[in-house]
């Protein structure tokens, strides 16, 4: 069911043409919410001058959003973002919005234009990957693991290679796995008592010359300045990618982990209150794979903070310092 602030909801089904409301917002071009006769909803770019060619040379499909180069009044065009599937209709809400906020950022039709142009190509990946709502628990597990993701982008030569790094929406072992690195995240919440869950045998032992445990406390601070949601983080990391190649990259991990940028991510908001590293060798508390009797697998278990505190290390260790 959608929320009762939906754009569409106050705007009538007309008899002929749209109906439409202005988006708020400081734009270059006006942007519009639409119903059709057909009460199909609607997101409309208002541009000025002709675009025809500029359109048909990076004209997009999408499935399930018709998208349409229609003239206006005299030497004006509209681009018109057709919903086709009712059933996707937040995500249509929460991509349009996300749209009005990028076009705030161009200056004139024709940077308006290929902006819109881009961001449909991205929603190609969200909408083609549409998966399950995230659970209190993967919200702040992926919270956490694009914290860590944005500290690496800022020590990795380029961003491409932090997001390539980034193997926990392909079900490694390991969340990250740089140079010869392998680094597992955790996240607790605020109030969680101070163990942290081992989903398997594989995910405390690994190949690679050092593995590190790296863990994420967050606590629910939705007015605390440094607070942010799992869509603000992600459009944080999203800013920081300047090749096309990461955020293509960046963008299909999302979907493998089940995410969307949907309204419901708005909330909770994090603040992370102190984050722990602590390097996994020797005697280090843990059950492996190479270590199980025959028979034993799809081992789950708890670690007791306090009985790794003498594996503590330097944050810095984890990526190559300290």
């Amino acid at each position: 069911m959608m929320p009762e602030s939906s754009p569409w909801n106050d705007i009538a089904v007309p008899s002929a043409d749209f109906n439409v409301r202005r988006v708020p917002g400081d734009t270059a071009v006006p942007c519009f919410w639409g119903r059709d006769t057909s009460g199909a909803c609607l997101f409309i770019v208002e541009l000025q001058g002709d675009h025809t060619i500029q359109y048909r040379q990076n004209a997009v499909t999408v499935n399930g959003i018709k998208v349409d180069l229609r003239g206006g009044e005299p030497a004006q065009q509209r681009l018109v973002l057709t919903l086709e599937k009712q059933v996707d209709r937040d995500l249509f809400e929460s991509l349009c919005r996300t749209l009005a906020a990028a076009l705030e950022r161009a200056t004139d039709s024709a940077s308006s234009l290929a902006v819109a142009l881009a961001h449909i190509r991205r929603w190609k990946t969200f909408l083609s990957g549409r998966g399950q709502h995230l659970s209190p628990e993967e919200v702040r597990g992926l919270f956490a693991e694009l914290i860590f993701l944005l500290e690496l982008i800022d020590r990795q030569a380029s961003a491409t290679t932090a997001v390539e790094a980034w193997l926990g929406p392909e079900k490694s072992h390991q969340d990250f796995i740089f140079g010869n690195t392998a680094v597992e995240i955790k996240s607790l919440s605020g109030t969680e008592r101070s163990t942290v869950r081992i989903s398997s045998e594989d995910q405390l032992e690994s190949l690679n010359d050092a593995l590190f445990l790296r863990i994420y406390r967050l606590s629910s601070l939705p007015d605390a300045s440094a607070a942010r949601s799992l869509n603000e983080i992600v459009t944080a990391v999203q800013a920081r990618l300047n090749e096309a190649e990461a955020v293509e990259a960046f963008d299909r991990k999302l979907v493998a982990h089940g995410y969307a940028p949907l309204p419901d991510y708005d909330g909770p908001r994090f603040v992370v209150s102190n984050s722990r590293s602590y390097r996994v060798s020797g005697e280090f508390p843990r059950l492996m794979r190479s270590q199980l009797p025959i028979g034993v697998e799809r081992v789950a278990y708890d670690v007791r903070l306090e009985a790794i505190a003498s594996y503590q290390c330097d944050g810095a260790a984890v990526f190559g310092g300290g």
